[in-house]
C-alpha cells in the first residue's frame, strides 16, 4: 500500500533531520580535529622555543665553566694526587688543614660560597670531584644547610681563594645511612675544598604558562 502524503512528508522530515544530524556530527568531528591539530602545533612551537632557550642557557653555562677552569685548573689540580687510603678509625673529630690561605672574604657558618672539591673514602677511592680530565667542571654552589655538616663547619674561617683539606667523621658526613656504594654507613670522609669567587649567575629559562598548560593537557 502506498504511503499517504502526510506519511511521505513525515518520512522526508525524519530523513532531513537525520542528514542534518550526521552532517553536524561530521562537522563537529572535523572542527575538533582541527582544534586538536592547532593545539598540538602551538604546543610543539612552545616546546621548541623553550628548548632553544635551554640550549642557549647551557652554552653560556659551559662557556663560563670553561673560563673558570682555565683560571683555576692549575692551582687546584696540584692537589689531585692527595686522595690516598687513610685510617678510618683515626678520624674521630673534624680536622682542617689549610693548604693555601686565601686573601678574599671570610667564610662563616652563614655564608654561601662557590667551591671546587675532591672527596674520597678510607680506601682512597674518589667518589666525587670537580676535576674532569684536563679541565674543571662547573664550580659547586654551597648554601648554609645545603651540604653535610662537615663541610659547613669545616669551611668556617677560610677565605675566598683558599684551599683546605677536611677530615670528616662519619657523624658529620653521611652517618648511619651512607650514600651509595662508595660511602657505606658510618664512613668518615676526606675532602679538598677550594673556595673561589662566586661567578655571575646565569638566569635559567623557565617554561612558559602555555608550555605548562600543554604538558598538563598531555600534548607533550
Amino acid at each position: 500500500m502506498s504511503a499517504t502524503k502526510a506519511q511521505r512528508i513525515g518520512i522526508w522530515t525524519i530523513a532531513i533531520f537525520m542528514l542534518v544530524g550526521t552532517v553536524g556530527s561530521f562537522v563537529a568531528i572535523v572542527l575538533a580535529n582541527d582544534n586538536q591539530q592547532s593545539d598540538q602545533q602551538r604546543a610543539n612551537a612552545a616546546y621548541a622555543a623553550y628548548q632553544k632557550e635551554s640550549e642557549v642557557y647551557q652554552a653560556k653555562v659551559d662557556a663560563q665553566a670553561s673560563e673558570l677552569s682555565k683560571q683555576y685548573f692549575d692551582t687546584f689540580n696540584q692537589f689531585a694526587s692527595r686522595p690516598v687510603a687513610f685510617d678510618a678509625a683515626g678520624v674521630t673529630e673534624l680536622k682542617m688543614n689549610d693548604l693555601i690561605v686565601g686573601t678574599g672574604d671570610d667564610i662563616t657558618a652563614e655564608s654561601s660560597f662557590t667551591a671546587y672539591y675532591i672527596g674520597w673514602n678510607p680506601t682512597g677511592k674518589v667518589f666525587d670531584g670537580s676535576i674532569n680530565g684536563t679541565a674543571l667542571k662547573a664550580p659547586f654552589p654551597v648554601t648554609p644547610g645545603g651540604v653535610i655538616e662537615g663541610w659547613t663547619k669545616g669551611a668556617v674561617g677560610m677565605k675566598v681563594g683558599g684551599v683546605r683539606e677536611l677530615s670528616i667523621p662519619s657523624a658529620q658526613a653521611y652517618g648511619e645511612t651512607g650514600s651509595g656504594a662508595d660511602i657505606p654507613a658510618n664512613t668518615p670522609l676526606k675532602f679538598i675544598v677550594m673556595i673561589v669567587p662566586t661567578p655571575e649567575v646565569i638566569p635559567q629559562p623557565q617554561p612558559s604558562a602555555d608550555l605548562i598548560k600543554y604538558v598538563n593537557q598531555g600534548l607533550l
